[in-house]
């Protein structure tokens, strides 16, 4: 991630408050250039059993593709445990952005550390 992809997405989260705790897993969405729209209703991944039990923790990158009302048209894995990223898909398809004139694509992290 570029100095300025980084310092946009820092600003971006600490306005909106973007980063959002759920029991077990932290989602943070860390987004490329190519999408600006803000996130309105985000699910939070649940923390697999497997991983809670073999202590696996990381993160999962998911790439989405929203479309203009906001829905999350695509979803595929880009990264991440294969324990974990399971969880992560079916979070971010659950996804609901702001709309735009246009379909978006970029990348949404989600953090798994047990609780």
């Amino acid at each position: 991630m570029s100095h300025k992809a980084a310092m946009a997405l820092f600003i971006a989260l600490s306005t909106t408050g973007a980063m959002a705790f759920a029991p077990c897993a932290l989602a943070q969405a860390s987004q490329n250039d190519e999408i600006l729209r803000r996130a309105k209703s985000k699910v939070q991944p649940d923390y697999p059993e497997l991983a809670r039990k073999m202590k696996i923790t990381g993160a999962a990158r998911i790439e989405v593709v929203v479309a203009p009302n906001g829905t999350v048209r695509e979803a595929r894995i880009v990264g991440g445990h294969p324990v974990l990223a399971g969880a992560a898909l079916e979070a971010a398809r659950k996804w609901k952005f702001e709309p735009a004139a246009e379909e978006s694509k970029g990348l949404i992290e989600f953090k798994f550390e047990p609780h």
